[in-house]
């Protein structure tokens, strides 16, 4: 799974499996507050492929107009 699918998959886990918000306030309060507890505990993402680009950061090709 790409990282952002992650993401999301707990997001939904945490916020909106199992329950039934009465209006898209209240939904959008518990993603919101998912949000807030999330970036709290954010850790930044180090364990890269080996043959990633991303390693480096200098090997991504400029796209010049």
């Amino acid at each position: 799974m790409n990282w952002i699918e992650t993401e999301f998959a707990a997001l939904r886990y945490f916020a909106l499996n199992g329950t039934d918000h009465r209006s898209h306030d209240e939904q959008n309060t518990a993603i919101a507050a998912y949000v807030r507890w999330r970036n709290t505990r954010a850790k930044p993402k180090t364990s890269f492929a080996v043959d990633s680009p991303i390693r480096t950061w200098t090997s991504f090709p400029v796209r010049a107009a």
